[in-house]
């Protein structure tokens, strides 16, 4: 499954406001309410078992990427969230780096072989130098799918 799949414009923050990973969990939450993807009833539930799971390990995985996750039997396919930060939020990554990069993601409950696989193809693309050129480069949340959409079809 490749990230550009299954992301909209809707669902990519090109600014993020967020200073700390708790905000910019929430941030990509609201961003997933609004595209029509998580439902507002559901906004806590999934908030708290993302950040129950970002509670036990940060998935702040260290070259700047943050992979947020979670399963849950609140959503019935592979959802996600994008952002970007360009001053850096804070993430207790695994280099202790600040993280530019968020890729939220929730998988439904019982799938932990497409969980575990979406978050290596997620990992791998996004550790590419030419890609994060791209999408360093990129202006609004249009331009960031059509780089993910180009390099994550790549393997």
């Amino acid at each position: 499954m490749n990230l550009g799949d299954i992301l909209s414009p809707p669902q990519i923050k090109a600014d993020l406001r967020a200073t700390n990973r708790w905000e910019a969990i929430d941030e990509l939450i609201d961003s997933l309410i609004v595209a029509g993807r998580l439902l507002p009833a559901h906004r806590e539930p999934v908030t708290a078992a993302v950040k129950r799971r970002e509670t036990s390990m940060s998935t702040g995985i260290g070259f700047g990427i943050g992979i947020p996750h979670a399963s849950t039997d609140l959503v019935t396919e592979v959802t996600a969230a994008f952002g970007r930060s360009r001053a850096g939020i804070d993430f207790d990554a695994l280099d202790s780096q600040a993280v530019h990069l968020v890729t939220l993601l929730l998988v439904p409950q019982g799938q932990f072989q497409k969980h575990l696989h979406t978050l290596a193809a997620i990992a791998k693309v996004l550790r590419r130098d030419d890609f994060l050129k791209a999408l360093d480069a990129a202006q609004d949340s249009e331009s960031i799918l059509r780089v993910i959409r180009e390099y994550s079809g790549q393997r």
